[in-house]
């Protein structure tokens, strides 16, 4: 168990009064008892750069169901390699959940990169009593595409760079990326994000600066996934595949077109039938592409 897993079962502890056994840095198992879930304010730091995304997605099924609306605070890392962005989560991921039913208001106050952390987000939720089904069959037109580069504490050439790569590759207008320089971040960090704007979703592909690589590098990666997205058809990405299985089931119904599903995925699929009664189905459809199906058993 790493500091941001340790967070998370933290957070689900407070917000259901469970009883916990096992849980410490380094663990391989725990206990987990939930109780009734009480919703509100809370502050959960993790106390590391760990991800508040992997936090806040731990505690938010829970909270978008519950009898009022919970305001949370969460410290750590905002932009870390190993998880989802802030820009995922506010371009890609809540929006779907929205179109559910329920209502989240999230702000970036202070972005925090590896290794430092500090950073600081704000979430107001709005619950329903029931999660609506989503169906995503069909990626619709695509929009627009969106760039960004974010730098703290870093030369601001390797902004320059790396738009001019994006602008480039996506046949972008130069001054249509992008950028965005913090000052108010513990430490350095560069991170590079598209957003393929399309009619029924966004996907978001995101790139982080490294020490020894080079700024044109971490662009073109990001510009690369975002054009072999666009090739594909489909309109859910391997990473929002997986993080929308659980509120669907929660749900109790919904599908989308994706990818082939990976490992990640299909065990999540596995553990969600260990709690819950449902069908989930994977078929290939006729474009080589995967539908994904959750549906209450006949």
């Amino acid at each position: 168990m790493r500091p941001q897993h340790f967070a998370a079962v933290r957070a689900a502890a407070a917000i259901c009064n469970a009883h916990v056994e096992g849980a410490a840095i380094g663990a391989q198992a725990l206990t987990f008892v939930p109780g009734k879930v009480k919703p509100g304010e809370y502050r959960f730091s993790i106390g590391t750069a760990g991800s508040t995304s992997l936090v806040l997605q731990t505690v938010l099924p829970a909270l978008l169901t519950a009898d009022r609306p919970s305001d949370l605070q969460l410290e750590g890392g905002t932009h870390n390699p190993r998880a989802p962005t802030f820009e995922c989560l506010t371009k890609g991921y809540l929006p779907l959940i929205e179109r559910m039913g329920p209502r989240v208001a999230i702000a970036l106050e202070r972005p925090g990169f590896e290794p430092a952390g500090g950073g600081l987000v704000r979430v107001k939720i709005e619950p329903v009593r029931h999660l609506g089904p989503l169906h995503i069959e069909q990626r619709g037109a695509l929009c627009r595409i969106e760039g960004e580069v974010l730098l703290s504490k870093l030369p601001h050439h390797i902004a320059e760079r790396e738009a001019i790569v994006l602008a480039n590759m996506l046949d972008l207008e130069n001054e249509a990326i992008a950028r965005r320089i913090v000052n108010n971040s513990p430490g350095p960090g560069n991170v590079v994000t598209v957003s393929a704007i399309s009619e029924h979703v966004t996907e978001v592909f995101v790139g982080f600066g490294r020490r020894g690589v080079p700024a044109e590098e971490v662009a073109r990666g990001v510009a690369r996934s975002t054009r072999d997205y666009l090739a594909t058809g489909a309109p859910i990405g391997t990473y929002l595949a997986d993080q929308l299985l659980l509120p669907l089931a929660l749900g109790g119904s919904g599908s989308y077109v994706t990818l082939p599903p990976s490992q990640h995925a299909l065990t999540n699929i596995r553990v969600i039938q260990e709690f819950l009664p449902l069908d989930i189905r994977c078929t290939v459809t006729t474009d080589e592409n995967w539908r994904i199906e959750i549906a209450e058993p006949l």
